[in-house]
This record gives C-alpha cells, structure tokens and sequence, in this order.
C-alpha cells in the first residue's frame, strides 16, 4: 500500500467520541452508539463557532415537568465528553468545549429555564458516574442499545450510527457489512462497542470460508488513525458522523459506508424524573427550528429525528 503525508492536527486527535463495549454502544455511540468517532483534532480546524442557542427561550409547559427542587434549584450538573468535532471538542483557546452535543444540551437546557455546570469527563466514566449521582446528565454520542437502557434513562436528541472509512488510495469502494471486512485488518478504539461488534462478528468470515478479519485496538486516538495512515490497518470503524466529519475536513480518506444506526441521547440514572422535561424540551426545538439550525451548524441533517423518545428500544433490536 502506497503512503500519503499524514493529515497532522486535524485527524490526531479523532477517535474520542466512543462507547465501552460493556455497555454497547454502537454510535458512540455513536460512540456510543458515544463513540470512537472520527473528526478533525480537536483544536482549530474549522471548528464552526456560529450561535445557534442563545435566541431560545424557556417554554413554561416543558419546564413545569421539571422536579419542584430542580426548578428552585434552577442548575444542573453536565458530563461532556470531550473528543472530536461534530461532537465536543475544544476551541482553539484550549477551555471553550463546542459541538453538537454541547449545543443541543445547552438548547434544551434553556428551554427548561435550567442553567448547566458542565464538567469535561472522559467517555468511559460518564455513565457509571451517572449511576452514582456525580452528575445529573451526560453527553458523548451515546448511543441507546438494550444493554445500556438497563442501568442508564435516554432521552434521544439525533440518530448516529457506525460506519467504516478508508485511505483514499486503498481501493476499497463500499463496505456495509462485517462479511466485506474479511482478510483485512480493521482499527478500533480499545473498549468500545464498535470493539464488541467487531468480536461478535469475527465468525462472519468463517462461516463462509474465508479468512477472517483481524481486529487491531488503540487507547490513544492519534494511533488509530497513523495506523490507517501507514498501512498498518486498512480500515476504521467509527461514527458515521465522525468519519463524515473527518473527511470533509482532510482529504486523503474515503467514507466507505453505513453499517447499521441507532438512536442517540442525553444519558441520566435510571428511573431519573428529568426525563420528561428533556424529552418536551427537545421536541420544542424541533418545532421552533432551532433543532434544524443546530443540524445544519454541524453538517449533520442526515441525523435528524422526527420527535424525542424516552429509551426507545435498540434500532433492530
């Protein structure tokens, strides 16, 4: 396989947006679905800066579904998962977070009336720490599987998924299927569901007769990408927005295709009252239009939802 310069800056810092496969994401979903997903490195790549939240206004009707005490309170307490764009990422000043997730949690907040204390966290720790009550939501393009709806309360915001891209110059077409990865060496972020859905498939291959794919993990997400970079792997696997994302900001990889979506959302402890209140939210921006505006912000139309749901069951499951 023939090398092309490394992207730099851009990709080094694009798999952050992923899920622990314990819990089984698939979007990290989104990457859950959090999500390894692929974007451009966090700091200065055309991070798109445009205010889209702060025209929104509280709605009384989906405020009054608030808890009493959260009203008075007035505050809530945020876990972000910071990584890559469209999801979190830092400005160039190092502190600013912005993304989608940041937009669309800030947007429903001020339509609750509701202020938001956000912490960064990494991906992994955000849904047991919700468990415990450190924090009262999350983000991280958490994915809604039936693994996660035991322990953990969705309130579903856009529709992500995992998807796979390539060098440019490999040759490689489309891949929509696990069956298409067989012979080739597939890169993943380290713990997460698009791991577990690699190591469910492996006997995909086998059951056809052919060589199996090999499946090669990073912790770090700059390795993932000079891994494809190098030749090392031939393929990623990552969130369909992410990988989309990286590619329309650097050029020397390929988007090679869909394989399968799910549903994303803020993330709360289970049997949380504040479920409701977010869901009312979060339907009213899609009526108002700020719900399109923050799509379009992000170049992420494609995953618009129709109505917010409450841990709607996993797409296919």
């Amino acid at each position: 396989m023939s090398t092309f310069p490394a992207p730099g800056r851009r990709l080094v810092a694009a798999f952050a947006l992923c899920t622990a496969a314990a819990l089984a994401f698939t979007a990290c979903g989104f990457g859950g679905a959090g999500a390894p997903g692929a974007g451009p490195a966090a700091r200065g790549s055309r991070v798109p800066t445009a205010d889209v939240v702060s025209s929104v206004h509280e709605d009384e009707a989906a405020a009054r579904l608030l808890p009493a005490d959260v009203r008075r309170r007035g505050t809530l307490t945020i876990a972000t998962s910071v990584g890559s764009a469209p999801g979190a990422t830092y400005l160039d000043d190092g502190r600013t977070i912005a993304g989608q997730d940041v937009d669309f949690a800030d947007a429903a907040a001020r339509v609750l009336g509701l202020r938001l204390k956000r912490q960064a966290a990494s991906f992994e720790a955000i849904l047991p720490a919700l468990e415990s009550g450190k924090f009262d939501l999350g983000t991280g393009n958490f994915g809604v599987t039936d693994e996660r709806r035991r322990t953990i309360d969705f309130v579903t915001y856009i529709n992500d998924g995992q998807g796979f891209a390539a060098r440019a110059d490999s040759g490689l077409e489309r891949i929509t299927n696990l069956d298409q990865l067989c012979g080739l060496t597939v890169s993943t972020g380290a713990g997460t569901t698009f791991e577990a859905t690699l190591e469910d498939g492996r006997k995909v291959c086998e059951s056809e007769g052919r060589k199996p794919y090999t499946v090669q993990t990073y912790a770090d997400s700059s390795a993932i990408w000079s891994s494809l970079q190098q030749g090392r792997t031939d393929v990623t696997m990552g969130t369909i927005n992410g990988l989309r994302y990286a590619i329309a900001e650097q050029q020397g990889f390929r988007f090679l295709g869909e394989y399968r979506r799910l549903d994303v959302g803020f993330a709360f402890r289970k049997g949380t009252p504040l479920a409701p209140a977010f869901q009312a939210a979060v339907d009213r921006l899609l009526t108002t239009g700020t719900y399109r505006r923050i799509l379009r912000k992000w170049g992420t139309t494609g995953s618009a939802i129709e109505r917010s749901r409450i841990s709607p069951p996993e797409v296919g499951g």
